[in-house]
């Protein structure tokens, strides 16, 4: 990759993407699914939205800022349910909470740049 202006925002929007489609994954293996509904209905669109953020930024999309601001809104939220359920011993939650909240982190700074 090259040394784009955006590159720890892209990277960070990369590992949520690959840290929410892995506990959406994890979570339909736990034996209450249906308390997991919400944390996979999140982490689905997480993943998503952290995916079409790092596409947007890497071909300078004059709507990556707008993106980006979204896709942090989405990571607080699907980072906060996640460490609801990480504390409850779900290793795979916790690793999502702190994926989506530097992804979260980076957004915004990135979507507040002038």
């Amino acid at each position: 990759m090259n040394h784009h202006k955006f590159n720890a925002c892209i990277e960070a929007c990369n590992a949520c993407t690959v840290a929410c489609n892995y506990c959406a994954s994890s979570c339909l293996q736990e034996e209450d699914v249906k308390m997991m509904a919400r944390c996979i209905a999140l982490d689905i669109d997480c993943a998503q939205v952290c995916a079409l953020a790092a596409a947007a930024m890497a071909r300078e999309s004059e709507h990556e800022k707008a993106i980006c601001a979204l896709c942090a809104n989405i990571c607080q939220a699907c980072g906060a349910e996640c460490a609801n359920h990480a504390k409850h011993g779900m290793a795979h939650c916790q690793a999502c909470a702190e994926a989506c909240t530097a992804c979260a982190n980076e957004c915004r700074q990135m979507a507040s740049m002038a």
